[in-house]
């Protein structure tokens, strides 16, 4: 019996081989977004980020942007405690983050991403471009 038949006998039992690997989660183009939207969305599952409703009440983020770190704590659906900032935010200030751009106005949805701008709803701030993310210890 070959090995491609998927089915092996052994003392006389058949048994059937499935063997199944996990498809990988690829971003495929959209064919109704421009070449330069799909990029920018394929560059930023690359560079990576956190997609804040998968992350629980209460997680803290570090995020670094060109000036700045920062202390964001998740407090779910978009709200957020974050702080780092001298002058706007050098204590928690509760924020609603919208998500990220790539300095445009399309937005990938509570989505905190490596290379593109944090858009929340601050009185006076939006931050700079964001360099790294990692949780805090």
């Amino acid at each position: 019996m070959s090995t491609n038949d998927q089915t092996r006998t052994t003392n006389s039992t058949r048994v059937d081989v499935h063997t199944t690997f996990p498809t990988p989660d690829v971003f495929m183009p959209h064919p109704g977004f421009s070449d330069e939207v799909n990029r920018n969305i394929a560059r930023s599952e690359i560079e990576g980020g956190v997609c804040l409703d998968a992350l629980s009440e209460g997680a803290v983020l570090e995020v670094e942007t060109q000036h700045h770190w920062y202390t964001i704590v998740n407090r779910s659906g978009g709200e957020a405690l974050i702080s780092g900032h001298p002058n706007y935010c050098p204590e928690p200030v509760p924020v609603r983050i919208a998500g990220s751009t790539w300095g445009g106005s399309m937005l990938k949805l509570r989505f905190i991403g490596r290379g593109m701008h944090l858009e929340f709803c601050h009185p006076t701030y939006h931050t700079s471009r964001v360099v790294d993310i990692r949780t805090a210890a």
